[in-house]
């Protein structure tokens, strides 16, 4: 079957891909671009390893065809620093937190947590725990992940707000 051009843009670079019409988003992002945070964990999008944002909604990326990205904007983990490399938010509360076990899930859930922030800039502990609850762990380290994402949401309404936030 004869590859297609899949133009799209991935992590703010306008990118053409050559991909088979049957290739899932995941499968492109790993074997096209090269970008292997995401994660195949159970291929069904039951455990969330593959999250990334889709025009800023987590998608389940072994869910959704290549093609289906054709002119829209795709983050991976990889894409969720700044320009200067600096970690986001929820990439430096989990590093000052420990969360990361054996970091196979890690990169869907902080995908998850920075798309629920992106949402909801102070969202309870039971929000948090809903907006993560599509990633599994099989460490069964949320207890970290939940203070984590509570500590960078508070973080990055601070900065938003000119407050306390990091660098203030």
């Amino acid at each position: 079957m004869p590859k297609m051009v899949l133009s799209c843009t991935i992590n703010g670079e306008e990118t053409e891909l050559l991909v088979q019409p049957y290739q899932t988003l995941l499968e492109a992002l790993r074997e096209n671009a090269g970008l292997t945070g995401a994660k195949e964990g159970c291929g069904t999008g039951d455990c969330g390893a593959c999250t990334v944002h889709l025009d800023g909604k987590p998608v389940a990326s072994c869910l959704v065809l290549a093609m289906q990205v054709r002119g829209r904007n795709v983050r991976t983990v990889e894409g969720l620093a700044s320009e200067d490399g600096a970690l986001h938010p929820v990439q430096a509360a989990f590093v000052k937190h420990g969360v990361p076990q054996c970091g196979f899930c890690i990169p869907g859930m902080i995908m998850s947590a920075a798309a629920l922030i992106e949402a909801n800039p102070a969202p309870t502990t039971d929000e948090i725990r809903l907006g993560i609850a599509g990633n599994l762990c099989r460490c069964t380290g949320y207890t970290k992940m939940v203070a984590a994402i509570s500590e960078a949401a508070a973080e990055t309404a601070g900065a938003s707000s000119g407050g306390a936030g990091k660098g203030a």
